[in-house]
């Protein structure tokens, strides 16, 4: 009796914290759902935002009245859709982020709580800042690029055969004349997929800092793993983002960037957590002391005292 009464008691906190979760994930998905709402209502605002950096590269190649086109009936409405679905995720985190702290902040002790809402605050700050780096920077590059390249071989063969190039421009407009005719929703796929990347790329140091309290990473081992992360990092760069060399060197310079700051943010978890051991009279020096002429010197001594006990 007294056993079936045990296993009572201790399930009863597992319902209590389901129940808790299901709440929180309620709210959660009830702050996306409003956030999506309100999204759709301004989607072809959203729409046109996100596409900005297509139509000023169409406009300055020459294209007084850029135009893109749906090809299916259904086209445009998903595309809305998927707009509000980013969107509702980007204006509902703060409701999500709220109730995760609400959900783990009963557990944690209060150092643990002041070290992990300043990482809370941070993350989506550093999103945004992923974010507006690559729609007002990377994207007019990479459009720049793609949008422009059809001018390229003309520009490039009139340089070989020496013509004057507006001549030979001019050339090769008496020809059939190549047009970008761009579908909304594969447009707005490239310009999405490289916005969340580069937020997402842009938490690193939010990743390897929390790490570093954690006591799962650490500045000397980050330090002699530069040369890993440096292929890796080339890696992710070729993955995510559309494949010309300007686009990827950015992300690589950026991601580079983050990883170096990132080990001096570490470094000082470190020197604080030192500190606070010190403090805390749980840090000794003499476990830290690797001198192997000392060693020697202190294993000497250590046998001439047993022998003078003899």
């Amino acid at each position: 009796m007294s056993n079936s009464n045990e296993l009572e008691d201790s399930s009863a906190p597992l319902i209590e914290h389901l129940a808790e979760l299901r709440t929180r994930l309620i709210r959660s998905v009830l702050a996306f759902l409003v956030g999506m709402v309100i999204c759709f209502a301004f989607g072809g605002q959203l729409l046109d935002f996100l596409l900005d950096p297509i139509e000023k590269t169409m406009r300055d190649l020459g294209n007084p009245n850029p135009v893109m086109q749906y090809t299916a009936p259904q086209e445009y409405f998903f595309t809305l859709i998927r707009i509000s679905m980013v969107g509702g995720l980007a204006l509902a985190f703060p409701v999500i982020g709220y109730q995760l702290w609400r959900f783990v902040a009963p557990g944690l002790y209060k150092n643990e709580k002041d070290a992990f809402l300043p990482f809370l605050i941070a993350s989506p700050a550093l999103f945004l800042l992923g974010a507006a780096f690559s729609h007002y920077v990377v994207i007019p590059l990479a459009m720049a690029f793609f949008l422009g390249f059809a001018d390229f071989p003309s520009f490039v063969s009139a340089i070989l055969v020496g013509e004057e190039v507006e001549g030979s421009m001019e050339a090769a407009k008496e020809g059939i004349d190549i047009v970008f005719n761009g579908k909304v929703n594969e447009s707005l796929d490239i310009t999405l997929k490289m916005i969340v990347a580069f937020g997402l790329c842009f938490q690193l140091p939010v990743l390897l800092t929390l790490m570093g309290k954690a006591g799962l990473a650490s500045a000397a081992g980050l330090r002699n793993t530069r040369k890993y992360a440096v292929v890796g990092i080339l890696t992710v760069a070729a993955l995510v983002t559309p494949p010309d060399v300007t686009t990827q060197l950015i992300l690589f310079t950026v991601v580079y960037g983050l990883y170096e700051i990132s080990i001096f943010l570490v470094a000082r978890v470190e020197t604080k957590r030192e500190a606070q051991l010190r403090a805390e009279g749980y840090y000794d020096d003499e476990e830290e002391f690797d001198d192997p002429l000392m060693a020697e010197f202190d294993a000497d001594e250590a046998e001439n005292a047993k022998e003078s006990d003899k």
